[in-house]
């Protein structure tokens, strides 16, 4: 989706504030609980924490005991659903842990649990693989090969589960005057369940997109997170391609 040109006009004595509006691109999808029509013209495609430190063999989930199998299981699934978002000119927004390197921004709390009281590496820590853990700019933040960004995709880094706390999320989103937002990666009742409810409670239309998530928790879990995601915040829909 092309940002929408500052509205000014040949005229010295008028500046128009008029914004040129996309055209709808209807789109219908199988989803609980009914079936859910949203329109691909203000509508982005969330990819959450698809990224080296949670998804690769020598990141931080893995070299600390994580088996990392069911993020893995699903990167095909990502992987279609944000290809058909490209062709259909859908933005995809790459949301991903990225702290300091000082981890001054994250509380005793978050250092604590992410450590797991002292028990294994945690933010900013120095991984097996060299690179700091989750810190900005390093491979532990980047996205997995399989999912890079393209030039036209959009990176946010988060230091909290919900994407919009601390970041210039919500303000890219208005700027693109998006509406709806689909969300896939994981882990599906952490940080895609936290952004998600941030965005239901901002205003935005919410649609997890069910096939694309997953998480190393219980089923019952992420069973909880989809009753909930229907009963209060929005749909649950399955398929991984935005393509009629």
């Amino acid at each position: 989706m092309t940002p929408q040109s500052i509205p000014f006009t040949n005229s010295h004595s008028v500046v128009s504030l008029i914004r040129e509006k996309r055209s709808p691109l209807p789109l219908t999808l199988t989803a609980k609980p009914s079936n859910v029509a949203i329109d691909l013209a203000r509508s982005a495609l969330v990819v959450v924490d698809m990224q080296n430190d949670f998804c690769h063999s020598d990141g931080w989930f893995a070299t600390s005991g994580t088996n990392i199998a069911y993020a893995r299981d699903i990167i095909g699934d990502v992987a279609a659903l944000i290809s058909s978002a490209r062709e259909r000119e859908v933005p995809v927004i790459h949301l991903h842990w990225g702290v300091r390197g000082d981890t001054l921004e994250l509380s005793h709390s978050q250092l604590m649990f992410g450590t797991r009281f002292g028990k294994r590496k945690g933010y900013g820590d120095k991984a097996a693989a060299g690179h700091r853990i989750l810190v900005s700019d390093e491979w532990g933040a980047e996205a997995i090969d399989e999912l890079k960004p393209a030039v036209e995709d959009i990176v946010v880094h988060k230091s909290r589960f919900s994407g919009f706390w601390h970041t210039e999320l919500d303000a890219i989103l208005r700027r693109l005057d998006v509406s709806t937002l689909l969300f896939a990666g994981i882990n599906t009742e952490r940080c895609v369940m936290a952004t998600l409810q941030d965005a239901s409670f901002l205003g935005y239309n919410v649609v997890l997109m069910e096939d694309a998530v997953a998480t190393p928790s219980p089923e019952a879990s992420k069973q909880a997170a989809l009753t909930l995601i229907r009963q209060l915040y929005g749909f649950t829909a399955v398929g991984c391609s935005l393509v009629d």
